[in-house]
């Protein structure tokens, strides 16, 4: 199964997600019905700010400003063959975005979208675009059921 420790760094995220642990938790457990997700992998989900995505986005990708969300594969699976890697996730972008649609659907975009990232997707050529935006597609019309 599917397990994620979520680090929850700005109090705003509870606003819209009582318990983000158990919200998590609730979407792995429909995501272990789904053939390719009933796998046993770790990851790590920090719900922060604009101020902390600017400094990993900073840090990481050499760009000076915020975004929605990061994902920090390991590269190196030897040491520990279950945890992927960590994913970051800004509460100001998400709650924006929000405005016009539905905050827990914005979320599950991104998580997801992070998470594809940690077991190998990107969307460097539009080829590997489609592919991602397919695949997450498909994990969010599954939680509509």
């Amino acid at each position: 199964m599917i397990k994620a420790n979520v680090i929850l760094e700005n109090k705003n995220w509870r606003k819209h997600i009582k318990s983000p642990s158990d919200y998590i938790k609730r979407k792995f457990n429909k995501l272990s019905k789904i053939k390719d997700f009933n796998i046993n992998k770790e990851f790590s989900i920090l719900l922060t700010d604009n101020k902390k995505m600017k400094l990993l986005n900073n840090k990481f990708r050499k760009k000076n400003k915020p975004t929605d969300v990061l994902s920090f594969p390991i590269k190196d699976l030897i040491k520990n063959k279950n945890y992927i890697g960590d994913i970051a996730i800004s509460y100001e972008i998400i709650n924006n975005r929000s405005k016009k649609t539905n905050f827990l659907e914005e979320f599950d975009k991104m998580w997801i979208h992070g998470y594809l990232h940690l077991v190998g997707y990107d969307h460097k050529s539009i080829k590997d675009f489609k592919q991602m935006h397919k695949k997450e597609i498909l994990i969010l019309n599954y939680f509509k059921r």
